[in-house]
C-alpha cells in the first residue's frame, strides 16, 4: 500500500492530505490549479517537508520519529519538461542513468517499453518534445524505483505525442505504482486506475 498522511504550509499554500491506495497500478491526482497537486508530490519525494507519514510498502518514508532524504528514497520523478542531459546522446543519457543509480535494470526492456530503441544514437537537441519525455521516462525506469511520481508529463505536448505516451505510462502502471497528476480529465480517463481529487 501506499499510505501519504501530510499537512502544512509550503510558500504561504496550505496542504492537508490524506489517502491510502494499493501500490500498483496509476493513482490519478487530480484538482483545479492551485490546489497542491505538485506541493503533495514533492512531499512524497521528500522534496519539500510537511508534517506527517509516508509509507511505500514496508518502507517508512517519513513519520514522528524519521525523515528519509530524497536522495534517499527509491522514487522516480517525471516532470512536466524533460530534464535531459543536452550535452549526452540519448545512450549517454541512459548510461548516465544507469551508473549513478547502481540497480540491476534491464535496459533492453526499458528501452523497448518506452519506444526509444530508434533514438539511441541521436542528440537530445534532435528529439521531439514527445521523444525527449519517453527519454526521461526511459531515464527514470533505469533507476529501479518503487514509485512513480510523473507531474504533468504530457501536458506540454501535442496530441499526437500525448496520444503515443499513454499507452507507455498505462504499461509502467501494471509493473510499478505510478502517482499521475494532471487536470487534463481525458488523460486521468484513458489512464487511471483510480482518482485522487484535492
Amino acid at each position: 500500500m501506499i499510505e501519504v498522511s501530510l499537512s502544512g504550509t509550503v510558500g504561504g499554500f496550505a496542504l492537508d492530505a490524506a489517502f491510502s491506495v494499493p501500490a500498483q497500478g496509476v493513482t490519478a491526482v487530480w484538482g483545479p490549479s492551485g490546489s497542491g497537486k505538485t506541493t503533495l508530490l514533492r512531499a512524497i519525494a521528500g522534496l519539500v517537508r510537511l508534517n506527517g507519514r509516508v509509507k511505500i510498502g514496508d518502507a517508512v518514508w517519513q513519520d514522528g520519529a524519521r525523515f528519509v532524504p530524497a536522495h534517499k528514497r527509491r522514487i522516480g520523478y517525471v516532470f512536466q519538461e524533460p530534464s535531459l542531459l543536452s550535452h549526452l546522446s540519448v545512450q549517454g543519457n541512459l548510461d548516465y542513468a544507469r551508473y549513478r543509480s547502481g540497480a540491476s535494470v534491464d535496459f533492453d526492456r526499458v528501452v523497448e517499453q518506452t519506444g526509444i530503441d530508434g533514438l539511441l544514437g541521436r542528440g537530445v537537441a534532435k528529439l521531439s518534445g514527445g521523444e525527449r519525455q519517453r527519454v526521461a521516462i526511459a531515464r527514470t525506469l533505469l533507476s529501479a524505483p518503487d514509485l512513480l511520481l510523473m507531474d504533468e508529463p504530457l501536458s506540454s505536448l501535442d496530441g499526437d505525442a500525448k496520444a503515443g505516451l499513454i499507452p507507455v505510462i498505462a504499461a509502467i502502471g501494471k509493473t510499478l505504482p505510478v502517482l499521475y497528476v494532471s487536470h487534463d480529465a481525458f488523460e486521468i480517463e484513458r489512464l487511471a486506475d483510480r482518482v485522487l481529487r484535492l
